[in-house]
């Protein structure tokens, strides 16, 4: 039994000052009643608020669990930018203090466990409110809600699912690749096996790099692999029970020519120990160092299609690309700015409580992508029908 929603108080804790932290804690600081930015040391904190022209507009603090157990209120908002290893830490202090939660991370076990918790205490567990995760969940259920409607009447016998992102150079490099996180995190990413449907069976891709394929937009070359577990996203995405799924697919975008250059990482992490790939992590971040002056490019590719019974097809897609800029990159602005659309709603009491990945029903996932458009991250959508052969 849920207990009475706990109503949020209007004041914001941003914890994490790192890279995914954007325009979006601009945004924040305009929708919160009070907003405090926890960094590591209150002087990264201080910095934080600098770099996006926010001194001032917030407080700051060093941030430890127990500092943060001490200020936090009843009705408070805690958003976590920190690792997703540091979430359950967090969530345990936001459920003891009465406190929300958001974050862009996916959802991992722990967070679910302590997020049916929260809503017995009325309180609200936003996860997965960022560029992927979050981006893309938004697009797959507008895809689903689409594709619902064009073949109501002549009911569905297949459905073939895509969803890939990435980001990378906007000028491309040799190493084809640009690090917007920790070079250790992005080894680590790939060495984790990936689960996913296709030819309507379940497939295990235990090297998911080596899992490549082609997808070509706008004339454009990319190369594609299955990312993470995607069989539990079909239910999260609400695929109707008559559907059979033929493909379903999500996984990470890179250039043209990226497995070829990485083509020497990969084998370092086929026969390398656990310190051979620190050591690979710190020579990779030494040889291709992130600058002030680079920028990175985002592109995101969502795909629906539907056969029908009568033996027509619906199809429908989605596709964002966006460059980084002089004032700020691609990468933390979808992020920051998706989470800050989520907490629009959360303070605005549109959320209730429990576990949510990101928007599911249509209201609120047009009512984001909006919020989203309003602050120049636009996804282009192309749909076509294809008539039944009489």
């Amino acid at each position: 039994m849920t207990a009475t929603s706990i109503p949020p108080t209007g004041r914001v804790h941003w914890l994490g000052t790192g890279l995914s932290t954007g325009s979006g804690l601009r945004i924040v600081c305009d929708l919160a009643e009070r907003t405090t930015v926890w960094g590591r040391t209150e002087a990264k904190a201080v910095a934080c608020l600098e770099r996006l022209d926010l001194a001032g507009r917030a407080d700051t603090r060093a941030y430890t669990p127990d500092a943060l157990a001490a200020e936090v209120g009843a009705g408070d908002l805690v958003v976590s930018m920190l690792p997703a290893t540091e979430h359950p830490a967090v969530l345990r202090v936001c459920v003891d203090r009465a406190a929300h939660f958001a974050s862009s991370s996916y959802v991992t076990p722990e967070v679910a466990e302590l997020a049916r918790e929260a809503e017995r205490a009325g309180l609200i567990v936003l996860t997965e409110a960022g560029l992927d995760p979050g981006i893309d969940h938004l697009l797959a259920h507008h895809l689903v809600e689409l594709a619902e409607r064009a073949t109501a009447d002549a009911g569905a016998v297949s459905v073939r699912f895509a969803s890939y992102c990435g980001s990378f150079p906007a000028v491309p490099n040799d190493f084809r690749y640009r690090f917007s996180w920790a070079p250790r995190g992005v080894l680590t990413a790939l060495r984790a096996p990936a689960r996913y449907v296709e030819q309507g069976r379940e497939r295990t891709a235990a090297q998911p790099y080596r899992d490549l394929r082609e997808v070509v937009l706008d004339g454009e070359r990319f190369e594609v692999y299955p990312n993470r577990d995607s069989v539990p996203f079909i239910p999260t995405y609400r695929f109707p029970a008559s559907w059979k799924v033929d493909t379903f697919i999500r996984g990470t975008i890179r250039l043209d020519g990226w497995s070829d250059a990485w083509e020497t990482v990969f084998a370092a992490l086929e026969t390398g120990s656990d310190a051979q790939i620190d050591r690979l992590a710190g020579e990779l971040a030494e040889r291709y160092p992130t600058t002030g002056d680079d920028h990175d490019r985002v592109v995101m590719y969502v795909l629906l299609e539907v056969t029908t019974a009568d033996g027509g097809s619906w199809s429908g897609e989605y596709r964002l690309d966006i460059q980084g800029d002089g004032r700020e990159n691609a990468t933390p602005r979808t992020v920051s700015v998706t989470l800050a659309a989520g907490v629009a709603d959360l303070l605005a009491g549109r959320i209730g409580p429990g576990l949510h990945q990101a928007a599911a029903d249509g209201e609120a996932v047009r009512r984001w992508l909006d919020f989203l458009a309003r602050h120049g991250i636009t996804c282009e959508s192309r749909v076509s029908t294809q008539e039944p052969v009489e």
